[in-house]
């Protein structure tokens, strides 16, 4: 690591950049082929406002030059979980945007020998190339799946590539009982999404997410954000939030009302997500990360894309670990703690720890 650094120390400098008021970034995304909806400055400005996580870009280019590559992080400063850079919280994944392996190298080389120096418990990477890490000497420390869809195909062809049981013919069964779909930003909607969500939260025994979240991806994202609420008789029974940058859309959340399931709402819900995308000219359809244990939403998500690619999140020094990471045994004895509070206490609990997490 140290012999690659001295190489190209001579060549490149490091400069730091704030991604959410410097506009090079914005025209770098618009370029870049691997940038996505989780670099946007909209994405980044709802982490700061929600969380007070600071949004950073390393870069080789001088602040006088064009933006030719970045890497974004957010800097969490925990007291309960420590200072540390993450690429980037609670997104499903975040590329290095760079142009050649030699850019990367650098970048990362100055990273590895700084970290020290930021009195950082460790860096975070969460790129969709799965070797990444293990090239720079990161451990690997989760992994998901990823599914995707290509919306190229036209509509009649790419209904009939999904699961003629679970998907087709729940979505034929919501047409015929009537369901309404409303579509928007407004505060009913956010409303009535985040009522399902506390629910759906609450039934997998976990604290929801704080509404400020939701709030402020609404305001940050704009139109590129969409969110999908059914109704049987005025009742809102599933929704799905998406976002959109460039020709993708990415799913990101999605709750329903257990009690409706015989409606077939959330794929009726995902099937209207996809027209309107195709109708908007995208091309790709991001269904988000999934746990390797989350069996019941890996089996829904292979009902629409049956081939997903393994996604690993990497973390710098080896030995590295965050103190509230909760897997296995630990998560097993938290949710057994969540599922005897009440939803009032959830939604505090909620409040208090997601901002250490990242």
């Amino acid at each position: 690591m140290q012999a690659r650094n001295v190489q190209r120390v001579s060549r490149f400098g490091c400069y730091q950049i704030d991604p959410t008021l410097d506009p090079r970034w914005t025209e770098l995304l618009l370029r870049h082929p691997k940038a996505s909806v989780f670099h946007s400055a909209g994405w980044l400005r709802a982490l700061k406002s929600t969380y007070g996580y600071e949004p950073v870009v390393f870069t080789t280019s001088p602040p006088t030059e064009p933006l030719t590559n970045g890497i974004a992080f957010c800097r969490v400063d925990s007291w309960l979980t420590k200072r540390r850079l993450v690429s980037l919280p609670f997104s499903d994944h975040c590329d290095p945007l760079c142009n050649s392996r030699e850019e990367l190298d650098w970048l990362i080389d100055y990273l590895q020998e700084n970290w020290k120096h930021q009195n950082l418990k460790y860096l975070e990477l969460r790129p969709t190339e799965n070797n990444l890490g293990h090239d720079y000497g990161f451990q690997p420390v989760a992994k998901y799946f990823l599914h995707t869809l290509s919306l190229s195909p036209d509509l009649q062809d790419l209904l009939r590539g999904f699961d003629a049981d679970c998907v087709r013919r729940r979505i034929r069964r919501a047409d015929s009982a009537g369901l309404e779909e409303r579509c928007g930003r407004s505060e009913e909607l956010l409303k009535d999404f985040y009522g399902l969500f506390t629910l759906t939260r609450g039934r997998h025994q976990l604290p929801p997410i704080p509404y400020a979240w939701f709030r402020n991806l609404v305001l940050c994202q704009g139109e590129a954000l969409e969110i999908r609420v059914a109704y049987k008789d005025e009742t809102p029974i599933s929704s799905i939030l998406t976002l959109h940058f460039k020709e993708t859309v990415y799913y990101k959340y999605g709750c329903s009302d257990v009690r409706f399931n015989k409606f077939g709402a959330t794929p009726w819900l995902f099937w209207k997500a996809m027209v309107a995308a195709k109708i908007r000219g995208a091309t790709v359809f991001d269904f988000g990360r999934t746990e390797e244990d989350n069996l019941g939403l890996l089996a829904f998500k292979n009902h629409w894309a049956p081939h997903p690619q393994s996604l690993v999140y990497w973390r710098y020094p080896i030995g590295s670990s965050s103190f509230v990471s909760v897997t296995g045994w630990k998560l097993k004895m938290a949710k057994r703690v969540f599922s005897c509070l009440p939803d009032s206490v959830l939604k505090i609990i909620g409040e208090l720890v997601y901002r250490h997490i990242g």
